[in-house]
């Protein structure tokens, strides 16, 4: 194997898999909103969308199995569901939402064409690819990845010397959470889950060297991702901040097309009128490749689920694209209004996952997942039920809980849980 092709191939891949549409569109206008406090709202925004995710891919190094590992010490029967309800978010948000992007944006408003025609031919495509998942990881890596890391480096670069620096004044009370929130939107965590098993798979389905290798491979893969992820998110939230002063994104106009028109705006000050064709380009291939990973996904756990089955993997896919024209006719800010109530849900349950797989055994016993799930999705349930339907008795019970009113209520009791029975167990071991 030739150690440091491979490890760029599959880094590439891994950035490619993440970088999708919300990834794109997300960043500028957070940027946009956040002014003057730009840092603190990127800093936040990066825990989600970038540390917890690799901390993902990490622990993927470590198991080298499924997305079903991440669960089993819960228990199998909380593993399955578990990874049905993923895989299930995954291919009915994330993925039609990557229709939706490059419909609004790179269709659209060069051809005038309907959405069902743009996600027909687009989840078209994305089953051709599923189909010849052997070889996604080295296309994606050495073809698509570049290009897009090209075309993004060229508009954030050029975007920060031709802006004139100034920000207006941020309308977050909360930068630092408002970013931990947005990081949300990414889907990043659970798309670390779902396509750190495709690049797992993909490894193995290419090479035989040793699980130390292959741990290695995935680990330093992940790593030079993150560092990628991490330089775009930080660019584009400061173009954003930065071209604030110079570009009007029209108050009046949805979330989904402020967003639009503010990638756009940023773009054509970038590269001139050739910033259009570029962002139609950007958007399609970025929201190209994570449709893949997440189609792909998807069908190898329920391919694995049903004896490998080939003619599981294939109906998976089939189903999962026909699921993407289908959602894929909304437009892209309803999709986002859909998710948050999903996303207040599964998230920290995820995020606790990825975390405490990461941890030595001697730190990560059956019971300590058990205690910090079952705490985790208990704190979540307020935040749900809150966005849903909010009411005055709800408000009362979640001001005695630490940081509830930021929607992140589970953060301190999932910790204090992990330390106490952690440490209940080490008493009662003396």
């Amino acid at each position: 194997m030739n150690s440091r092709k491979e490890l760029f191939i599959t880094s590439f891949a891994l950035f490619s898999l993440f970088f999708g549409a919300g990834n794109l569109l997300l960043p500028p206008l957070l940027g946009y909103n956040a002014g003057d406090q730009w840092f603190w709202v990127a800093f936040g925004f990066m825990l989600t969308a970038v540390v917890i995710p690799i901390i993902g891919i990490l622990a993927h190094a470590k198991l080298q199995g499924t997305l079903y590992d991440f669960g089993k010490k819960v228990s199998p029967q909380f593993s399955l569901i578990y990874c049905i309800i993923i895989y299930v978010i995954a291919v009915a948000i994330p993925s039609p939402r990557t229709a939706a992007a490059t419909h609004e944006i790179a269709i659209h408003p060069i051809f005038g064409s309907s959405p069902i025609m743009t996600s027909t031919i687009y989840f078209a495509l994305v089953f051709v690819f599923v189909m010849n998942r052997s070889k996604i990881l080295s296309f994606i890596g050495k073809f698509l990845t570049p290009l897009i890391v090209i075309m993004l480096l060229l508009v954030v670069g050029i975007g920060l010397f031709s802006s004139e620096l100034i920000t207006g004044t941020s309308e977050f009370k909360a930068p630092l959470v408002s970013g931990i929130l947005e990081g949300y939107q990414t889907f990043d965590a659970i798309g670390a889950v779902v396509v750190g098993a495709v690049i797992i798979i993909s490894i193995n389905l290419r090479h035989s060297g040793s699980f130390e290798d292959k741990k290695a491979l995935i680990a330093k893969s992940g790593w030079i991702a993150g560092l990628g992820l991490f330089i775009i998110y930080a660019g584009l939230i400061s173009v954003g901040a930065y071209f604030s002063a110079e570009i009007n994104i029209n108050d009046q106009l949805s979330n989904d097309m402020q967003r639009a028109n503010l990638l756009r705006g940023i773009s054509i000050a970038s590269l001139g009128g050739f910033g259009n064709t570029v962002l139609s380009i950007l958007i399609s291939l970025a929201c190209f490749t994570t449709a893949v990973g997440i189609i792909t996904g998807t069908a190898d756990y329920f391919k694995g689920l049903m004896g490998n089955s080939r003619l599981v993997y294939i109906v998976t896919a089939i189903l999962g694209c026909v699921l993407g024209v289908v959602v894929g006719q909304l437009d892209f800010n309803s999709i986002i209004i859909v998710a948050v109530p999903v996303l207040l849900f599964i998230y920290p349950i995820t995020i606790v996952l990825i975390i405490l797989n990461v941890l030595p055994p001697r730190f990560s016993t059956p019971l300590v997942f058990r205690a910090v799930v079952l705490v985790t999705f208990l704190f979540s349930i307020p935040d749900v039920v809150g966005f849903v339907n909010p009411s005055d008795n709800l408000s009362k019970l979640t001001s005695y809980i630490p940081l509830a009113n930021y929607n992140l209520g589970w953060v301190l009791p999932a910790a204090l849980t992990c330390l106490g029975v952690g440490l209940l167990k080490k008493i009662n071991r003396n």
